[in-house]
């Protein structure tokens, strides 16, 4: 068993050293530091289908250096090992991580996991092709034609952000449908432009108890009993279930047959590599499903085998740089795709929830800044919205531009138009522009990072998803926090449902927001 050592950042040598060399990171510059002919090969990585260009950031080779000693005195690969031997590295839990193992190959799975997995794999076939071949019927023997699925974080917007990225992949008699928010305008207006004869009701929820899918839910077969004249729409082939807990699910009158599960060792926010990534295989099959968790593979095969000196670690660094030595409190994702756009809501989820923690692995407070805001939008539109921050603001704002090489569903002029503009924005926040007039003056200095694939398919997709899965992990790991809880979701939670019972106790304000939303009367 790997021990894993408690540890303070703060108080390493290394970390004093980082401090002491960010007192004169004001005097770099990137485009002289851009000039050195060594730099783009010290600074740039090729992995199976992503070019990832970060020689456009404040640093040195002696500042990187001291971030990569480090991360190995934090135990960054330790971990890392740990994880993969399924030890319980998710400590307030008790629990194994295990989004990497639901993409391994059977050989590197840890003892014991290899015939879960495949039985979940052989499910996800099943189903996905009963549905694509339209020989999964419903209640009147007719095929479905449209999907509704159910979750609430990672649980829909994986696959949400994965059916959006791949149109051209997905069947195109097949109509997925995702709804998370419990707002009941959206859900109404969708189901009322469905035909319940054809629609079947995905209810994806790891422990089968997160109030707003189950809200959903029951909204959703109320609407299915009524339209095909049923008194349990959950007992037919209407309703599928992905859970990790079978047993609520089986309590919801739901058929074993009906029930995909998974290891309660996947997070929701990693989940898509699981069953809950049913969807996905549904919408683009299983083969380009299996592609996507190849392009995962790929990068944990990489990460495994380079470690602290592999691309996820260098750029999980260079975040630690700029968010705790040179006092950056966000960064920003741009991709120059417009099917890409919900990619920006994965990663902020998958950052934010991770590793927007103060307590340390150990329970005790944590000492330095921890995971910054992340945000954007797609190109160009932000350049007509943001950028002017970016360019002219006060703040540093460390920015990852992510584009295609070639993109087959583009048109030819369009697709070169994005791609200078990507790499026009790159230049112009390094380099910047003197000018005699302030308000046309462009300081340049600022950072940025440039991810290519070659064409956005499943495979690249996957490669890019566990890029950045890793660059959160690294920083997790460096900053001595469990980045596999989400404890600060819940008191939120446990106030509303108070609230709905009229159990809680409230101030004057809240007694006032209470009347004026008719939550004082009974439901």
């Amino acid at each position: 068993m790997i021990v894993l050592m408690p540890y303070s950042p703060e108080q390493s040598k290394h970390w004093q050293r980082l401090a002491q060399l960010a007192e004169s990171a004001p005097s770099l510059s990137i485009q002289a530091l851009c000039q050195d002919p060594a730099r783009l090969k010290g600074y740039s990585t090729e992995l199976d289908g992503l070019y990832a260009d970060y020689t456009r950031h404040l640093v040195t080779d002696e500042i990187l250096t001291e971030l990569r000693a480090l991360a190995q005195e934090a135990g960054v690969a330790s971990l890392y090992q740990a994880m993969l031997a399924g030890q319980h590295i998710n400590t307030s839990e008790d629990r194994p991580v295990r989004h990497t193992a639901m993409r391994a190959a059977f050989a590197d799975l840890p003892a014991g996991l290899a015939p879960s997995l495949e039985a979940q794999r052989e499910q996800m076939i099943k189903v996905s092709a009963a549905l694509r071949e339209g020989s999964w019927r419903g209640a009147t023997g007719q095929a479905m034609t449209d999907l509704v699925v159910l979750g609430m974080g990672g649980s829909a917007l994986g696959p949400q952000m994965v059916c959006a990225a791949l149109p051209e992949h997905c069947h195109p008699d097949l109509r997925l449908h995702f709804i998370a928010n419990v707002d009941g305008a959206e859900l109404r207006r969708l189901l009322s432009r469905l035909a319940p004869q054809r629609t079947l009701i995905i209810v994806s929820s790891k422990s089968f108890s997160t109030a707003e899918t189950l809200r959903n839910a029951a909204s959703s077969l109320k609407w299915l009993a009524q339209g095909l004249g049923i008194d349990k729409p959950e007992a037919t082939s209407h309703v599928l279930a992905i859970t990790a807990n079978q047993g609520k699910a089986l309590a919801y009158g739901l058929a074993a047959s009906q029930i995909l599960t998974f290891d309660e060792g996947v997070g929701g926010r990693y989940s898509l590599w699981s069953a809950s990534g049913l969807p996905i295989a549904i919408a683009i099959g299983y083969d380009s499903y299996a592609a996507m968790l190849e392009g995962a593979r790929c990068m944990d095969r990489h990460f495994l085998a380079a470690g602290i000196e592999s691309l996820p670690a260098s750029l999980a660094l260079l975040g630690v740089w700029y968010n705790n030595f040179l006092g950056a409190q966000t960064q920003a994702v741009v991709p120059y795709c417009e099917r890409l756009g919900l990619l920006v809501d994965y990663l902020q989820q998958l950052s934010m929830e991770s590793n927007g923690k103060s307590a340390s692995r150990q329970g005790e407070a944590v000492q330095v800044a921890t995971g910054p805001v992340l945000w954007g939008q797609t190109g160009t539109s932000g350049q007509h919205a943001f950028f002017q921050l970016l360019h002219q603001g006060t703040q540093k704002v460390p920015v990852d531009f992510i584009g295609l090489s070639q993109d087959a569903s583009s048109l030819p002029e369009h697709h070169r138009e994005m791609n200078a503009n990507l790499i026009a924005q790159a230049d112009a926040l390094a380099v910047g522009r003197a000018s005699d007039s302030a308000h046309r003056h462009y300081s340049g200095n600022r950072p940025s990072t440039v991810l290519m694939l070659d064409a956005l398919t499943p495979r690249t997709l996957g490669l890019l998803v566990a890029l950045y899965e890793h660059i959160v992990f690294v920083q997790g790991a460096l900053w001595q926090i469990n980045s596999f809880d989400q404890w600060g979701v819940e008191l939120g939670k446990e106030l509303a449902s108070a609230l709905l019972e009229g159990q809680a106790k409230t101030s004057p304000a809240t007694s006032e927001l209470l009347r004026r939303t008719g939550l004082d009367r009974p439901g």
